[in-house]
């Protein structure tokens, strides 16, 4: 991808390790972790999809009995150890990266939103805390309308290769871009209305609500991808581009995760969309450069 250099502002800073722990129920490891926070993201936090849905997966893996873990209380804070310079932002290759295409999403969505007020970008390790609540590496990166900040561990791009075989800075911009589409929703309003009607919904139509806020955010990934342009005026989007962010849009729909899993996908329980419909929102992101082609709501996905 041809991204300019982005320096690190007040909206980027690396919270690094810390900031409580947990006790109580649930058992150990990833899939532990993943079946303990799902109901909790689900209701507060809307992350990239990836590990989430790996959630889903493992819940019906390890069986729906898991307990939800509960937060322990933490000594550091990480907004001071931020701002007394302990962890420097934007410092490694993964870092570095995310800061570029975050940055390159703001001047796409400055041009389309009168008064555009950016996210913030927190870069943790292992686990931290959000406005939301944790912040775990297991969790996947996430966004947190309660402090309008996307949490990422950057370990997650060597997962995203690794487990999931979608390689490429382009699959990893997807993320961030996907992550910044949640913003969107959030300062449009979109994010409040959804919440309030899956207040009043049974779980699987605010299960069916949850899937075409992500696929919305796909397809807001895709607008960026489609509309940014460096400082020389070329598109960030080279040669091969778009099949890595379409390997990475495959790779993470909830039949393929639940597939994966050796279950057998179960569309009531889908809260980030299909493999098919993931790839089909981003498609029309990409294709059309236009938001208004985004919306979910009101169209058959």
């Amino acid at each position: 991808m041809r991204l300019d250099d982005y320096d690190p502002g007040d909206d980027i800073r690396d919270l690094g390790r810390g900031g409580g722990g947990f006790g109580g129920g649930g058992g150990g490891g990833l899939g532990g972790l993943l079946i303990g926070f799902l109901p909790m993201l689900l209701g507060r936090k809307m992350g990239c999809g990836t590990i989430l849905i790996l959630g889903v997966a493992a819940f019906f893996l390890l069986g729906p009995g898991a307990n939800m873990l509960s937060m322990g209380g933490g000594t550091s804070d990480p907004l001071a150890d931020s701002r007394s310079g302990a962890n420097v932002a934007c410092d490694t290759e993964g870092e570095r990266f995310a800061c570029n295409v975050f940055g390159s999403t703001h001047q796409v969505w400055g041009e389309l939103i009168n008064g555009y007020q950016k996210p913030t970008l927190n870069f943790f390790t292992d686990q931290n805390r959000s406005g939301c609540g944790a912040a775990q590496a297991a969790m996947g990166p996430f966004y947190c309308p309660a402090d309008q900040g996307i949490y990422l561990d950057t370990a997650f791009f060597r997962e995203l290769e690794q487990r999931f075989g979608a390689a490429g800075d382009a699959a990893q911009a997807y993320v961030v871009a996907h992550e910044v589409g949640h913003h969107i929703q959030t300062i449009s309003g979109i994010s409040n209305q959804v919440r309030q009607a899956q207040g009043q919904s049974s779980q699987a139509e605010g299960n069916q609500l949850q899937v075409r806020m992500e696929l919305q955010a796909d397809c807001y990934a895709g607008v960026w991808a489609s509309r940014a342009r460096n400082s020389a005026g070329q598109p960030v989007m080279e040669p091969g581009d778009m099949e890595e962010a379409m390997r990475a849009a495959n790779a993470i729909g909830d039949d393929t995760l639940m597939r994966s899993a050796g279950q057998r996908p179960v569309p009531e329980s889908f809260t980030h969309g299909t493999s098919e419909q993931r790839m089909s929102w981003l498609r029309r992101g990409l294709q059309s450069g236009d938001p208004r082609q985004c919306n979910a709501f009101d169209t058959a996905i």
